[in-house]
C-alpha cells in the first residue's frame, strides 16, 4: 500500500496546479475556486475543506472521489469523465450544481446542501440523501429507485415523472410528493 500524499492549505488560484494524475492524495482546505480541471485524473482521492465552486471538471476522471467539508458552487458534473465515475460527498455546500444524464447508482450525499441543483435524466439507483437540503432540486425524468430521502427535506419531486419504486420518504417528506397539486396538507 502505498502513502497517501497530502496537499494542505495550498491556494491553486495564485499558482497553478499541475495538470496530470492524482492517485490516492488528499487535498486540505485547499483552494481551486474557478480553477480548470479539465482532463485531470483523479483516484482514490478525498478533498476535505476545500473550495471547488465554479471548479471546470471537462472530461475529468474522478474515480473513488470522497468530498468532505467542501463548497461546490456550480459545478457541472456532467462534463466529467462518466467512465468508472464514482464519489460521494459529505457536509457539503452543492448548490446549482448539474448532474445531468450521470449514472450515480448507489451514491451518498450525507448532511448536504443540494439546493437548486438539476439531476435531471439521472440514474440515482440505492442512492442515499441523507440529511440534504433539496430545496428547488430538479429530479425531472429521474431514476430514484430505492433511493433514501428519509431524513431530507425541502423536497419536490413528481411521482409521475420520475421512477420512485421502493424509494423511501419519511412521513412529513410526503408533502414533496404532492406539490404538483396544490393542495394543502394539515
Amino acid at each position: 500500500m502505498t502513502d497517501r500524499i497530502i496537499f494542505d492549505r495550498i491556494d491553486y488560484t495564485a499558482s497553478p496546479f499541475a495538470r496530470g494524475e492524482y492517485e490516492n492524495c488528499t487535498f486540505k482546505n485547499c483552494n481551486f475556486y474557478s480553477c480548470d480541471l479539465s482532463n485531470f485524473i483523479f483516484r482514490e482521492c478525498v478533498f476535505d475543506g476545500c473550495d471547488l465552486s465554479l471548479v471546470a471538471f471537462k472530461n475529468t476522471t474522478l474515480n473513488d472521489i470522497r468530498f468532505v467539508n467542501c463548497k461546490l458552487l456550480g459545478i457541472q458534473f456532467q462534463e466529467s469523465n462518466s467512465f468508472l465515475l464514482s464519489f460521494g460527498f459529505e457536509n457539503c455546500i452543492l448548490k446549482l450544481c448539474v448532474f445531468y444524464k450521470l449514472k450515480l447508482k448507489r451514491i451518498t450525499f450525507i448532511n448536504c446542501n443540494l439546493q437548486e441543483s438539476d439531476f435531471t435524466e439521472t440514474d440515482l439507483t440505492g442512492s442515499n440523501f441523507e440529511n440534504c437540503d433539496l430545496y428547488r432540486t430538479v429530479f425531472y425524468g429521474t431514476n430514484l429507485e430505492k433511493a433514501d430521502f428519509r431524513s431530507s427535506f425541502n423536497y419536490s419531486l413528481d411521482p409521475e415523472r420520475n421512477r420512485i419504486k421502493k424509494a423511501k420518504f419519511s412521513r412529513l417528506g410526503i408533502a414533496g410528493l404532492l406539490d404538483k397539486y396544490n393542495i394543502e396538507i394539515e
